[in-house]
């Protein structure tokens, strides 16, 4: 893919650029670590097809910014021991913030993406003043706890629904509040507010850049992504990269119409999804967000659990035969903002409606479960603004 013989690359704009070059090679070089592991530099070489000696100087440069840092020598063969070099977990930090219909979670990450801390809050909507009074109280909070932090941010990585503001019914929110988020530019806020740069998506692409990046990613070359929030939606990896569509929000699967039992269709959203689910509480005279209050236990909702598992995956399975009737993907891998328990639950129960299906004329995809869990969409967040600046796409 590199040549090492030619010194130069062509930037976005035509113009050749030793500079950029340095910034390419650099990058290929970190995103070889943070695929493969620690590896020596003549490995990275011999794998990157960049000269040895450049990949010596990116190495030496990147240990000196405190991105990369020293394995234990490798000895016992000819010559000098081996040393490898990994990514410096401690050398960038990233925010994820996920602005969702209910709650808003801030999360901090280290250069491998794992989470150091997170902050939760919730609300009946999303208030535009408010979701920005969180962001900018938790990155204080953050500073508090991590003194280092504010130093090492590269940036803040924003996870949001598409078309936040026209879920007024659903959410009970006043249309005045929702509709602010359709004018207002989140990255431009966010550099107003904090002075970091800020890079939005939509939140379940973000969810499925979580579950390649740091899940199952590795397993699979192409599969589909659903994850099961207050709305259900999803995401697409193929050839090994996400696919966020033209206007970003491919693979939304939300809109995706599916049987209502009496002759017509629904939207999947509308059929699948969790805040289906706190309806059934909240008829039941439970509290609707006793659900986001226990998000690693639901026993107590069984007898509700119980019957919505049974509807939504049989509703999924119709997705993901959907899914696989248009896009060849290896496996479907199910994801949410649900207990463990539960996230396999649905899985395995989607796995058999989709069996009982008439699959004539498809290769099924296996239907797993994915391993990155409820946080996905804040971690995702928080993976855009380091790979933004320091990996290949």
């Amino acid at each position: 893919m590199f040549e090492s013989k030619d010194p130069l690359i062509i930037d976005p704009k035509g113009a050749t650029n030793q500079s950029g070059l340095r910034d390419q090679n650099a990058r290929v070089v970190l995103s070889f670590l943070r695929r493969h592991g620690e590896m020596p530099s003549a490995e990275i070489a011999r794998r990157s097809g960049l000269s040895a000696q450049t990949v010596s100087n990116i190495v030496r440069a990147l240990e000196g910014d405190g991105l990369l840092r020293r394995g234990k020598a490798i000895k016992g063969k000819v010559g000098k021991p081996s040393v490898p070099m990994a990514l410096n977990p401690d050398g960038v930090m990233s925010l994820g913030l996920n602005i969702g219909r209910r709650s808003a979670e801030l999360v901090l990450v280290d250069f491998h993406g794992h989470p150091l801390e997170t902050l939760q809050t919730t609300y009946a909507y999303p208030v535009v003043a408010e979701v920005f009074a969180f962001l900018q109280s938790g990155i204080e909070e953050l500073a508090r706890q991590h003194p280092e932090a504010p130093a090492l941010l590269t940036g803040v990585g924003v996870a949001r629904p598409n078309k936040l503001w026209e879920w007024l019914e659903i959410v009970n929110a006043p249309e005045e509040a929702m509709r602010k988020w359709r004018d207002l530019e989140i990255g431009a806020e966010i550099k107003a507010r904090t002075g970091l740069d800020g890079f939005v998506e939509n939140d379940m692409t973000a969810a499925c850049v979580a579950e390649h990046l740091l899940g199952r990613g590795a397993e699979f070359t192409d599969f589909a992504y659903i994850f099961m929030g207050a709305f259900v939606g999803g995401g697409l990896v193929l050839d090994g990269k996400v696919v966020s569509g033209r206007t970003g929000f491919a693979a939304a699967l939300g809109p995706l119409p599916v049987p209502d039992g009496k002759g017509g269709t629904r939207q999947l959203l509308n059929t699948a999804s969790l805040y289906l689910l706190e309806e059934a509480l909240a008829d039941a005279g439970e509290e609707p967000d006793a659900l986001r209050k226990n998000p690693a236990d639901w026993s107590a909702f069984s007898d509700l659990v119980t019957p919505w598992l049974e509807v939504t995956s049989r509703h999924l399975a119709i997705a993901a035969t959907s899914i696989a009737s248009v896009v060849e993907v290896e496996a479907i891998l199910i994801d949410g903002a649900m207990p463990a328990d539960l996230r396999a639950r649905l899985t395995a129960q989607t796995a058999k409606a989709m069996a009982g299906l008439d699959l004539t004329g498809l290769v099924a995809p296996r239907v797993e479960v994915a391993s990155v869990g409820r946080r996905a969409r804040s971690i995702g967040a928080a993976l855009l603004p380091i790979h933004a600046r320091y990996f290949l796409a």
